[in-house]
């Protein structure tokens, strides 16, 4: 029986020059080897006799997407901003020419160009910024982190994760990356800190229940951006990281609300603000659900005041912004009352999203990003 697979198809990638200047803990080469890894695509030392080839140079750094989008896109040439070729997709017979030439910084002539600004919009991470490519030296290694590590981060989020973590999460995650730290090691700290924060928030040990919770948001920024600059994310990790985000922060409001009972500052209206915390959390991320099966992409990237709401709207970091103060000023029950109201306030913002864009319907409804 003929096998389906056809090898006239089969794409490969080669690695030209050495590549060892370090990023992150590992080779450029290596970084280069992982990120094909991800895309489905074998990297090989000799070029083969049939089928495509990806060629790229060990001495750059390549975004994700441009290495995965040339894999897709034979007869094609990647083009870094100041008009040098950097990689090319080319039949096996034109390996040594093309090699030649992209060694050489030059077009190998004949390819269809590839854009980086169509490449811009990255729908996974909600934000529209030109790719990373930059050839990497000893020089600039501390640059090309520091961009990589930029490129990694969410464009559309709370505002103590976009405005608070970025540099010390950095300077974390470099740690972590040179110790060889994998980042579901990271998430495990985080879910230790979330059970520490639950049990905390219960016995009405508020001070401390936010120092762990504060540091595993914090730990919840670096887990996955160890994953992204390290190329080592994994579908389980993914499941774990994600999963305990999930679920975790509707467990907390509960044990803080059971704490003021215990310690004497017993909340107001009990029964409606459990209702609105708990069912509102639920609600949210149903309405959040129906958006994205509806229109394909994040409500929180539609138009500009949405990615704005998204920096406030009533999810665990706001909720905690909310509650630290009130700890502080010793009225932790009126903390609680007030996440309620913001809560209620946010599930009717986001139940107008949906409607607005039933209205406007699936033609009309396009990411502000992508535009």
């Amino acid at each position: 029986m003929q096998s389906t697979t056809n090898i006239e198809t089969t794409v490969v990638a080669m690695v030209l020059g050495s590549g060892d200047v370090q990023i992150w803990g590992i080779t450029a080469a290596e970084r280069l080897r992982r990120t094909f890894a991800r895309a489905g695509v074998a990297v090989v030392e000799a070029a083969p006799t049939t089928g495509g080839v990806v060629l790229v140079l060990g001495g750059w750094v390549y975004d994700e997407v441009l290495l995965a989008t040339l894999s897709r896109r034979p007869g094609s040439v990647l083009l870094s901003d100041e008009g040098e070729a950097v990689a090319a997709h080319v039949p096996a017979e034109q390996v040594a020419a093309a090699s030649m030439a992209l060694l050489l910084g030059q077009d190998p002539g004949g390819l269809q160009r590839v854009s980086l600004t169509e490449l811009a919009y990255n729908s996974a991470l909600r934000k529209k910024e030109p790719p990373v490519l930059v050839r990497l030296t000893t020089d600039n290694v501390r640059a090309v982190e520091a961009r990589t590590f930029a490129g990694a981060y969410k464009g559309v989020t709370d505002l103590v994760t976009k405005h608070w973590w970025p540099v010390p999460a950095r300077i974390v995650t470099r740690w972590c990356a040179l110790a060889g730290l994998r980042p579901n090691f990271v998430t495990l700290i985080g879910f230790l800190l979330v059970l520490a924060a639950f049990w905390l928030f219960w016995e009405g040990q508020f001070g401390w229940g936010l120092v762990c919770a504060w540091i595993m948001t914090f730990l919840d920024t670096v887990d996955g951006k160890l994953a992204r600059v390290t190329l080592t994310s994994s579908p389980i990790g993914s499941i774990f990281d994600h999963g305990i985000d999930l679920i975790h922060p509707p467990f907390w409001w509960f044990a803080w609300y059971v704490g003021c009972q215990q310690s004497g500052f017993p909340v107001p209206w009990p029964e409606i603000c459990l209702a609105l915390i708990l069912g509102g959390y639920v609600l949210q991320r149903v309405e959040e659900g129906v958006f994205m099966r509806l229109f394909g992409f994040h409500v929180h990237a539609w138009r500009p005041f949405d990615s704005f709401f998204r920096l406030i709207t009533a999810r665990r970091n706001p909720n905690l912004l909310i509650l630290t103060p009130a700890w502080a000023l010793g009225i932790p029950e009126i903390g609680l009352v007030i996440v309620a109201v913001w809560t209620a306030i946010c599930l009717v913002v986001h139940a107008v999203q949906v409607i607005q864009g039933l209205m406007l319907g699936r033609a009309r409804v396009v990411s502000w990003l992508s535009r």
